[in-house]
């Protein structure tokens, strides 16, 4: 994780985290596989909720997964540990200074790690770097603009600007998503596709309402109302309102939906 993580680094934040994981492993992942023998990069691996997924579905290749935060790694460790997974190695590592000679890895996968950095141009030459020529780089982003709803709320979408603008504060970009195909073709990466991965929930689909209106999306915003309350974003009541509004969309006639972008491109 970066260090401007704006979501912090409290139990609660590690596990929406893995909630998230878990809800969107198969949105996310379903074309993510490496092959036999190969040595893939996670940069800014967190608290392995990524890690497991990537591990598990590619049982024959070794994974290097480095993270700034010995903590996360040690939460890490202790997850894929628990898994009973083998084939993951942790090392503590800046994703700005990866400790590794140049073409060490055949592919590189960075999730949710770029949107908190004040310069993902310079990690993704960093990782391009690392790549050994025709070997994949694979990036997965958000972008909070492409969150809208029913019912609507002026307050549920002043909320979640709240945590887009405390973001950029920090250094990072929340709607970075829309980004990725400029951002790895200026970094030199070739044959770049991205593809779009919509999340959409409705009462209809009660997993994706639990998992991601309330669990993921819901508590991300929560969790930062202090912070935008302290800086003077937003008043008190019309943060808990907002909250209260985006909270409403998981009842039984509310619609949520969210856009998620994945790139692949290759060195």
């Amino acid at each position: 994780m970066a260090p401007g993580y704006v979501h912090g680094y409290a139990e609660g934040e590690a596990a929406r985290l893995l909630d998230q994981a878990s809800t969107l492993t198969e949105l996310l992942h379903r074309d993510t596989a490496y092959p036999a023998g190969s040595l893939v990069l996670e940069a800014g691996c967190g608290v392995g909720a990524q890690t497991v997924t990537l591990a598990a579905r590619s049982p024959q290749a070794d994974f290097m997964s480095v993270d700034i935060s010995s903590d996360s790694l040690r939460r890490a460790s202790a997850r894929v540990q628990g898994a009973g997974l083998r084939n993951v190695t942790f090392l503590a590592a800046d994703i700005f200074s990866l400790p590794f000679p140049d073409g060490r890895f055949d592919h590189a996968f960075v999730c949710f790690v770029l949107e908190h950095l004040a310069r993902p141009e310079a990690a993704l030459a960093q990782l391009r770097r690392v790549l050994r020529p025709g070997g994949t780089l694979t990036v997965i982003e958000g972008d909070h603009g492409s969150a809208y709803f029913h019912p609507d709320s002026e307050d549920a979408r002043r909320a979640i600007g709240c945590l887009v603008d405390l973001q950029r504060r920090a250094g990072g970009d929340a709607l970075i998503g829309r980004r990725l195909y400029p951002l790895l073709v200026r970094a030199g990466v070739r044959d770049v596709r991205v593809s779009p991965r919509m999340v959409y929930a409705d009462a209809s689909r009660p997993a994706l309402v639990d998992g991601f209106i309330r669990k993921t999306f819901t508590t991300m915003v929560d969790g930062v109302g202090e912070q935008a309350i302290r800086q003077g974003l937003i008043d008190a009541e019309s943060w808990r309102k907002g909250i209260r509004d985006l909270s409403r969309t998981a009842e039984d006639d509310g619609t949520f939906c969210y856009t998620f972008f994945k790139a692949v491109g290759v060195r």
